[in-house]
């Protein structure tokens, strides 16, 4: 695994800190939509879509490859994962691949793991030559969402439909721990000082604060009703929560652990998967049920909704790219 700063696990995913690879890439925002099967790319500088193409069954998250230079179009129902080159927008060849509801990478780049929802399974992959390389099942249902310790050695990941956490080895793909909830977990985020896993709740209303050490709850902060995607902002101070459930992104600060804004969309919405802009002034989120995709503006003290942008009719997992970072972990944009 690349070193990291004990202090801040983000400190090569600040504002503009763009790798070389990806330093030539234009700007986009790609959104899968699962009621249309079609990606959608939306130019953020005019706020217009561009282009769409068809894609396979239920489309779900676009996903950064490890080294930054492919992104993946990950076919739930559709059995494949579509590569598209962010130089030119253009579309690869199918990988077929069991189930691919999400799709991560280890921190050393030696696996690609394919979170097979519907199978309880975990699948590691060669990221290049997209052979199995080995399974792990897992006890619990709805696995999903997930990101890694500090030092990459394990990861969480929730179970949204039984309302447990797990946290795997990653080198020995064993499971360490299981800690049930309740409720229904969604997205996992590391804090800063990697010390804290915080886990959004969509019934709850909030996120969990779970040791990252001892894998036992600390407590728990309300931010709104369905709470779903968890966003670090660029300089790591702020945690940005979709509440998909009552239309509004809630913004909590790290050092403190207290929500400092709330910003509600004008009407109500859905928001729920996305990201933040390379240069940390915007946030992109789709619209799940609403056929839209919502920009805010993020200064705590002055943000909110900028933009909204219609687009499908189901947008889940949308990836704003190019994005700061050494290398991804995969999800939607999960760098370090």
């Amino acid at each position: 695994m690349p070193p990291y700063d004990p202090h801040n696990v983000y400190a090569f995913t600040q504002a503009g800190m763009l790798a070389p690879a990806v330093k030539d890439f234009p700007q986009r925002v790609y959104v899968p939509d699962g009621k249309t099967n079609r990606l959608y790319v939306i130019d953020p500088t005019t706020f217009k879509v561009i282009a769409e193409h068809p894609v396979d069954a239920e489309p779900q998250h676009v996903v950064p490859s490890y080294d930054l230079k492919t992104l993946y179009v990950a076919n739930d129902v559709g059995n494949t994962l579509i590569p598209i080159d962010p130089r030119t927008g253009a579309l690869g060849e199918r990988i077929k691949v069991k189930d691919p509801y999400n799709l991560y990478f280890t921190p050393d780049g030696r696996s690609a793991i394919v979170v097979a929802e519907y199978q309880r399974r975990l699948d590691f992959f060669d990221p290049h030559a997209w052979q199995l390389q080995g399974s792990l099942k897992v006890p619990c249902k709805g696995i999903n969402h997930m990101d890694y310790s500090a030092d990459g050695r394990t990861l969480v990941a929730a179970c949204e439909f039984s309302g447990d956490l797990l946290k795997i080895d990653v080198a020995a793909r064993q499971l360490l721990a299981k800690i049930s909830l309740g409720g229904m977990p969604q997205d996992v985020k590391l804090s800063p000082d990697g010390k804290i896993f915080y886990v959004a709740d969509m019934m709850a209303g909030g996120v969990h604060l779970v040791d990252a050490e001892k894998f036992q709850k600390l407590g728990f902060i309300p931010t709104g009703k369905g709470a779903h995607g968890l966003y670090p902002s660029r300089d790591a101070r702020y945690l940005y929560i979709s509440n998909r459930g009552e239309g509004s992104v809630s913004v909590l600060e790290f050092a403190t652990r207290r929500r400092v804004a709330k910003w509600k969309i004008p009407g109500g919405g859905s928001p729920d998967m996305g990201g933040v802009s390379a240069d940390g002034k915007q946030l992109w989120l789709s619209g799940r049920y609403h056929g839209e995709v919502y920009v805010f503006d993020t200064d705590p003290k002055q943000g909110g909704l900028i933009h909204r942008i219609q687009v499908g009719k189901g947008p889940h997992g949308l990836a704003i790219y190019p994005q700061p970072g050494r290398y991804s972990l995969g999800h939607t944009g999960v760098t370090r």
